[in-house]
């Protein structure tokens, strides 16, 4: 009983802490594609809009925090979802490593900004205030 216990309580906790790629259409988190980073630029060329890449991992505490706290902010949510198209890449899985090494991802949250081309255009290393996110947003849409 007490395994039974222990095993029920590791998937809960499993499954609460898990940030997968799930794409989200509501209107309460930031909007991220769920398609292949091919697919990702050939939406940013269609629509004209730069790229926001949150590079995560599963176990990053500040990748949480931001989850959380500032990709659930409404004026991020407004700001993001209209202007960016927004992607959430696990570094350590699939086609995120290769993507987190083509970037030089050294750290998490890794958060980086693309032009529709797929060019830099900004990154930014570790946790970001709603304040911060929303100012580097709109230096980078001023930039792009």
């Amino acid at each position: 009983m007490k395994n039974l216990f222990v095993l029920i309580s590791f998937l809960f906790l499993v499954a609460s802490c898990s940030s997968g790629k799930k794409a989200t259409n509501s209107s309460k988190t930031l909007r991220f594609e769920n398609v292949s980073f091919e697919e990702v630029l050939a939406k940013a060329k269609k629509e004209n809009k730069p790229i926001f890449i949150d590079f995560y991992t599963t176990w990053c505490g500040p990748c949480k925090m931001m989850e959380k706290s500032v990709f659930t902010d409404k004026s991020v949510i407004a700001l993001y979802n209209q202007n960016f198209i927004n992607v959430k890449i696990d570094a350590e899985k699939g086609e995120g490593v290769g993507l987190a090494n083509k970037f030089r991802v050294g750290g998490f949250p890794y958060l980086v900004y693309l032009d529709s081309e797929g060019n830099m255009i900004n990154k930014h290393l570790g946790y970001m205030s709603i304040q911060m996110m929303i100012q580097m947003g709109k230096r980078t849409l001023k930039k792009g």
